[in-house]
């Protein structure tokens, strides 16, 4: 690994870590309605959205009113999209018609209004091919802060599920979303695209321009108002991108340090919530632990990753070709950059990639894919990646407890057969989504036909990602992938409404049965949550369980592929 780039991911590493104490102290102040900084400016807002949506700040609810509030919020979210992506002809401004040559089809429009509104971001279109400005910005912007929203809130109702004792209320999903919205999302996208803009990403609703390149041709530059989506893609843990290449793309992401700007954009408020947890909880120890996990493992994901593409091809080394594996990379990120950014946003459900996957190593692709995989547990989405790293945990400690004959605790709570249950049924949605979606895909036509540029290991690959990607809500795919068939489109649907209901609902059910019970005492019996030991425990699961569902999956895409292009298999 090259000196720059090791100083760029402990920079990065060392940035996130000092911000995480200050943004979780803030996010535990807004979501227990405490005054902040903001409450003078705000509050007003605050108190009139809650008369118009006819809740009042102190309501609470039950997991199941929660949750069908979520659902009911969601649904809303994706008819509204669906409705003004299939009229968007109706829309005036630019780009031109003549620019605008994929049409949005009922099933590619119902694919994107599912995937704005999960959060995943999917894109099986070209945006700058695609969609018009006020599509951007009416419908998938917004749908992006809605979204984002909508996953803080239901994260916090979960973490209240361990603090709370001996109730059945998670809070109120109405009173959690504006808060998000107000105090969290809008003041820093509004900042951070206002430092884009600064650094050169643009936001303007001007005509395509057509140029003329140095060698006589002509090329069509796209425009838009492309800083207004740019930070709460990241910020939202989101992913979708303004254009087809997303922050490839010098508008969207023009240098190093916007690169950095939108890769801690993605990581920060997450990272925090974790220390969210740990301070409601009143054992900050924990969350330092948990965070000591998730910074382990992304930590291993850069130097395995780095190391893959540093090392490159041996057959283009053959050739003379030294440097390292560039294909498919900007020279003005470097290997360095786009191994940061293919780990932060494979991490944190956002798609944002910088770089195409595709043209990976097997091993620096399969990083990535593991990530993802495993549930995005290093930080994961705005909210929801806590319950990924915290289900994990419990996982842990009930194997741990059936070692010792014990019946499991955390931080206090009994872990029975009611929580296993539910612990175990989060568990498997992953694994059963993604291997059962990728097995259809790879024995029929409808799904053998998206491979029109590979076939084997790689094509597998290709289809196991897709799917891998929209279960865990990212929306980042590898372009040798034809996606927009009504096969792809219905069935990477089904996996982004898996990935984000099917997981937040005994997510929600598991807190509301541990907001019931009392505290118990601390024993000698008592297996400790917040120390080196535990964290040991977490994260030997994680690798365990996610070898148990996936290494058969893995060992005939990457792995198979990494041994042919080494000379092991022929």
């Amino acid at each position: 690994m090259k000196p720059l780039d090791f100083f760029q991911y402990v920079a990065f590493l060392l940035i996130v870590a000092v911000l995480v104490v200050p943004v979780g102290n803030y996010l535990a102040r807004v979501f227990s309605g405490e005054t902040t900084f903001l409450s003078r400016i705000l509050r007003p807002a605050e108190k009139a959205l809650y008369r118009l949506m006819g809740v009042s700040a102190d309501q609470e609810m039950d997991w199941k009113s929660y949750t069908y509030s979520f659902l009911a919020f969601s649904l809303i979210g994706t008819i509204l999209l669906y409705a003004l992506l299939r009229l968007q002809y109706l829309l005036p401004g630019g780009p031109e018609a003549k620019y605008l040559v994929t049409p949005l089809t009922p099933d590619l429009s119902l694919n994107t209004a599912i995937s704005f509104s999960t959060t995943t971001t999917w894109q099986a279109y070209g945006g700058e091919t695609t969609m018009r400005y006020w599509t951007q910005m009416l419908g998938l912007a917004a749908q992006n802060f809605m979204a984002a929203a909508g996953g803080l809130a239901v994260g916090f109702a979960f973490l209240r599920g361990f603090v709370r004792q001996r109730t059945s209320s998670l809070g109120c999903f109405w009173v959690d979303l504006t808060r998000a919205l107000l105090y969290v999302l809008l003041p820093l996208a509004f900042i951070g695209s206002l430092a884009l803009v600064f650094l050169g990403v643009p936001q303007n609703f001007m005509p395509y321009v057509e140029a003329s390149t140095i060698e006589g041709g002509s090329q069509i530059i796209a425009q838009g108002p492309v800083a207004a989506l740019e930070l709460i893609k990241n910020l939202g843990t989101n992913g979708g991108g303004f254009f087809n290449v997303n922050g490839a793309h010098p508008y969207e992401n023009p240098t190093p340090l916007t690169n950095l700007i939108e890769m801690l954009a993605i990581a920060v408020l997450p990272a925090g919530f974790v220390y969210t947890f740990g301070k409601l909880l009143d054992r900050p120890r924990l969350g330092w632990t948990l965070l000591g996990v998730m910074f382990t493992l992304f930590a291993a994901g850069l130097l395995i990753c780095g190391t893959a593409e540093q090392g490159g091809i041996p057959q283009v080394a053959a050739l003379g070709v030294s440097g390292g594996n560039m294909e498919g990379k900007e020279v003005r990120f470097g290997i360095g950059g786009s191994v940061l950014t293919a780990i932060t946003t494979s991490n944190g459900a956002t798609g944002s990639y910088n770089s195409m996957h595709d043209s990976f190593t097997p091993i620096g692709g399969l990083v990535p894919l593991i990530n993802m995989l495993l549930g995005e547990i290093v930080f994961g989405g705005l909210g929801t990646g806590l319950y990924s790293m915290i289900m994990i945990a419990l996982v842990g400690l009930f194997l741990a407890g059936l070692m010792v004959g014990r019946t499991p605790e955390f931080v206090g709570k009994t872990i029975g057969p009611p929580e296993v249950k539910l612990i175990l049924l989060y568990s498997l949605v992953g694994p059963g989504t993604v291997l059962l979606l990728t097995a259809l895909a790879v024995t029929t036509p409808g799904g053998l036909a998206g491979l029109t540029t590979n076939s084997g290991p790689h094509g597998f690959s290709e289809i196991l990602y897709g799917y891998a990607s929209s279960m865990a809500n990212n929306g980042q795919n590898m372009a040798g992938l034809s996606a927009n068939t009504p096969f792809y489109n219905f069935t990477m649907a089904i996996a982004m409404m898996a990935g984000r209901f099917a997981l937040a609902i005994p997510a929600l059910a598991l807190a509301s049965h541990l907001a019931v019970q009392g505290r118990r005492p601390t024993t000698v019996g008592t297996l400790p949550t917040d120390t080196l030991q535990f964290g040991v425990i977490v994260l030997g699961t994680a690798i365990i369980v996610g070898a148990l569902s996936f290494l058969p999956a893995l060992a005939i895409g990457p792995i198979v592929e990494q041994l042919k292009m080494i000379g092991s298999l022929r």
